[in-house]
C-alpha cells in the first residue's frame, strides 16, 4: 500500500495510490497520515479497504495534483551519518564504530516536488538521497529482532545539506541540515509488504539530468533493524518519527572538484519501488 498526503501546503488530506496511479481519498477513514493512523492495527484496517470504493481525487499526482510530505505531524526527524561504506570513503572519513546520529528540524520537511531553497549566505549546498524509515509502533529499548514490527513504511528522503554550516560554523552537524525546505519526503509512504528486500534497493539522484548518485542500499553499514534498535536506546520512538538512513556516494562534496547547488538547477531522485522526487532549486530572497 502506498499512503500519501495531497493538496495545498498546510491543508493536505490523506490518500492512497491505487493500481492505476490515481489518488483515492482516505478522509472518511483517517484524519491524516500521522500519529495513530500509522499504528499496525490502523495500517491493517486501511490495507483491507478496496481502493475502487474510495473517492477518486481529481488530477494526476505529481503533475497537476500536488503531493505534500507523505507523513504529517512528524515528531522527530532523526538522521544517520556516514552509513554507506562507499560514501564514507569518498568523504575521506572512517566508518564510525557506532551509528552517527543527528537531527533535521521538522520545519525542514516539505513535499517531494516542492522547491529547495538555498539559505542566505550559503556557499556549499549539497544533496543526499536517502532511504527513510517511518515508525508505526512506538517504543523504547526495542530489540533488533522486533524492530521491523515497529515500521509503518519506507519513503524517499532528500537530506539537503549546507556543508559550510555543517562543518565550519562550530558545534554539531545540525546547523547545516535543518534549514527550511531541506527535508523533502515522499512521494508516498510504502508499507513494508510492498517494499520487498529493503537491503538491496537501487537509489539514485540527478542534477540537471546528470546522475551523481547511483547506488544500492546493500552498501549500508548499519542495517534497518539495527538502526531502529540503536536509536531507541537514546530516545523513545513514536508513530510518525522518521529515521533517514544515510546516503550512497556521489554527493557534491565528493566530486573532484566539488560541485554545489547555486540556484536554478533541478534535482531528481528516487529509490526503487518508493517513487521519485523532483525539486527546483532557488536562492533565498528577502521576504521568503
Amino acid at each position: 500500500m502506498k499512503l500519501l498526503r495531497y493538496g495545498p501546503v498546510g491543508a493536505e488530506r490523506p490518500g492512497l495510490l491505487d493500481d492505476a496511479g490515481r489518488v483515492r481519498d482516505l478522509s472518511d477513514h483517517v484524519a491524516d497520515i500521522a500519529g495513530d493512523a500509522l499504528l499496525p492495527e490502523t495500517i491493517a484496517r486501511l490495507s483491507a479497504l478496496k481502493p475502487e470504493d474510495l473517492p477518486l481525487v481529481e488530477g494526476i499526482p505529481q503533475q497537476d495534483l500536488r503531493l505534500g510530505p507523505c507523513v504529517g505531524q512528524v515528531g522527530k526527524f532523526v538522521c544517520i551519518g556516514l552509513n554507506y561504506a562507499d560514501h564514507a570513503a569518498e568523504a575521506g572519513m572512517d566508518i564510525p564504530p557506532e551509528p552517527v546520529i543527528f537531527s533535521k528540524w521538522t520545519s525542514a520537511i516539505s513535499g517531494p516536488d516542492d522547491g529547495v531553497e538555498i539559505p542566505r549566505g550559503a556557499e556549499k549546498t549539497d544533496w543526499e538521497v536517502e532511504l527513510g524509515i517511518v515508525i508505526g509502533k512506538g517504543g523504547r529499548y526495542i530489540e533488533e529482532s522486533d524492530a521491523l514490527g515497529h515500521v509503518a513504511g519506507f519513503c524517499v528522503v532528500n537530506d539537503v545539506t549546507e556543508r559550510d554550516y555543517q562543518f565550519n560554523r562550530a558545534g554539531t552537524w545540525d546547523k547545516g541540515k535543518g534549514n527550511d525546505t531541506f527535508g523533502p519526503i515522499g512521494p508516498w509512504l510504502v508499507t513494508p509488504d510492498e517494499v520487498g528486500d529493503y537491503d538491496s534497493l537501487k537509489i539514485w539522484l540527478e542534477v540537471d539530468g546528470h546522475r551523481y548518485q547511483d547506488g544500492t542500499t546493500a552498501t549500508m553499514v548499519y542495517k534497518v533493524p539495527h538502526l531502529i534498535s540503536y536509536c531507541s536506546q537514546f530516545m523513545s520512538l513514536q508513530p510518525g518519527d522518521i529515521i533517514s538512513t544515510g546516503t550512497p556516494p556521489g554527493v557534491g562534496m565528493g566530486q573532484k572538484p566539488p560541485v554545489y547547488l547555486k540556484g536554478g538547477e533541478v534535482m531528481r531522485l528516487g529509490i526503487e519501488g518508493l517513487g521519485v522526487q523532483t525539486q527546483a532549486v532557488r536562492v533565498w530572497t528577502p521576504g521568503d
